[in-house]
């Protein structure tokens, strides 16, 4: 291949050429076989492995010594200052302004906000409660951009399915006027959400009154799970709420038994005017490539308005930050800049990425390397995930192999927990987010138990370890990850 002659012609000058601040290397094509398998360059395999001792350093002083617990405790700070960060609110805004504080005190470099509009939507006195055939408190949580019920509530018939498919068959006549339940069985969250951000509209679309689904999670201890939802624009907008899995599939059986019951649902819950809040940045500036060639590691800041974010996507947040505090504490700048976002409005709908990749787009193929979010907990780590093309996969899985101190080689693609990159990795960018055990991740998410409870210390410290590894290892090779950007 003409690519890996390139490659094997200049790699004794890269090292070199890179120090001397000359324009990036790039090699675009090399590695993967038509069967699959990665063959690298010899020299390419031999330059990754030797950061080696890089990694063991980083992940010996993050998780066994100075730094052990300090990212446990930024977080629990933080959380603790500010509680649940809302889109919208003025405890998001003001942890942006705390984060860009403790940042700066750090010794980050460029660090700065950049601006985003986002829904608001203010959660109000919500009730709900079977009043017939007998009296039964129902513990809810109004989903995101839900409109209220009119004031004092309604009280209406229940109509109670497991799924679209079911509701479909029913006749609109016999849907007027009621409040759907919806009880979908869990299959895993991709598949099982959609109830949640459809419920309202699908109801609707027949003439329901009101909706109430499932708490999207596999398991429940009466904890109902908020979450966004999006109205259809050609349907009444009706309000919407999840309640805990027990009473959903309570009023099921009771429906299929042929139980007439009624609910008096009230919800004061109101979606205000879009207000701007703020993409958080700040930097590890490269030694070479300073304004090009970014490697991007990432989290959202905000949170919903119950429990208080400690693990989505507070944990994710922190790492990317810390991340870079450790690496300057360490005196380990990378040829690239690595560049920390805290996203803002992710939870209802990826405003932070969609905003800054609009406010980058003119330059982004030279500006950005390569993208790192985790936004799926950050409990004990097993490797990482990827997303990019076959030539920076197989780049990928050297570098994934170095994270043996951390006992977490694991590697799989594509993606599955780096929603606001996919921005750009949907467009051919490479990237990655962090695997980590998080079995139970749906157990707290979008609930009053998503808390520092459910965060580990030294679980924490190994996420950290691996995410500062990972990206100066990236940030610093002797050539660009390859890409196939679409606009």
């Amino acid at each position: 291949m003409a690519s890996v002659i390139l490659f094997l012609t200049v790699v004794g000058v890269i090292f070199g050429l890179a120090s001397a601040g000359v324009a990036d290397n790039r090699v675009d094509t090399f590695g993967k076989q038509q069967d699959g398998s990665c063959d690298l360059p010899e020299a390419l395999v031999k330059e990754i492995r030797g950061y080696q001792p890089i990694v063991n350093k980083i992940v010996d002083k993050i998780v066994n010594g100075e730094y052990a617990g300090r990212t446990w405790d930024s977080l629990a700070e933080l959380v603790d200052t500010f509680g649940a960060r809302v889109a919208g609110s003025e405890q998001l805004e003001k942890a942006i302004d705390y984060v860009i504080d403790k940042m700066q005190a750090d010794g980050l470099e460029n660090v700065h906000t950049e601006s985003a509009t986002v829904p608001h939507w203010v959660r109000g006195y919500e009730s709900a409660e079977l009043v017939k055939p007998f009296r039964k408190n129902l513990p809810l949580l109004g989903l995101g951009s839900s409109v209220g019920t009119p004031r004092g509530g309604i009280i209406a018939e229940v109509l109670a399915v497991e799924s679209f498919k079911e509701f479909e068959t029913i006749p609109a006549e016999q849907v007027r006027g009621k409040i759907v339940v919806f009880s979908p069985v869990w299959e895993s969250y991709g598949r099982t959400v959609v109830y949640r951000s459809q419920a309202a509209s699908v109801a609707s679309r027949k003439g329901a009154v009101a909706a109430l689904v499932r708490s999207i999670t596999p398991f429940s201890i009466g904890s109902p799970h908020t979450g966004q939802q999006h109205y259809q624009d050609d349907v009444k907008k009706i309000p919407v709420a999840c309640i805990t899995v027990e009473d959903a599939q309570m009023l099921l059986r009771k429906y299929r038994r042929g139980e007439q019951m009624e609910i008096h649902l009230e919800m004061a819950d109101r979606p205000m005017d879009p207000v701007v809040s703020r993409n958080t940045i700040g930097e590890l500036v490269g030694t070479t490539y300073t304004d090009t060639s970014v490697v991007v590691v990432s989290g959202h800041l905000d949170s919903w308005d119950v429990g208080v974010g400690a693990m989505d996507d507070g944990g994710g947040a922190m790492i990317s930050w810390k991340a870079l505090t450790y690496l300057k504490a360490m005196g380990l700048r990378p040829r690239r800049t690595i560049r920390a976002i805290l996203w803002t409005g992710e939870e209802e709908g990826l405003y932070g990425g969609a905003a800054y990749k609009e406010a980058h787009k003119a330059q982004e193929q030279k500006e950005f390397n390569f993208f790192f979010e985790s936004d799926i907990g950050t409990f004990e780590p097993r490797g990482l995930d990827f997303v990019g093309n076959a030539d920076a996969e197989c780049i990928f899985r050297e570098i994934v192999k170095l994270m043996g101190p951390l006992n977490a080689t694991e590697f799989e693609t594509p993606t599955d927990g780096g929603p606001d990159i996919s921005h750009w990795t949907t467009r051919g960018f490479p990237g990655a987010s962090l695997l980590n055990k998080n079995e139970k991740y749906f157990w707290f998410h979008h609930s009053a138990g998503d808390t520092m409870a459910v965060e580990d210390p030294k679980n924490l410290d190994k996420c950290a370890a691996l995410w500062a590894a990972a990206a100066y290892v990236v940030a610093d090779l002797s050539i660009s990850m390859p890409k196939d950007v679409q606009p």
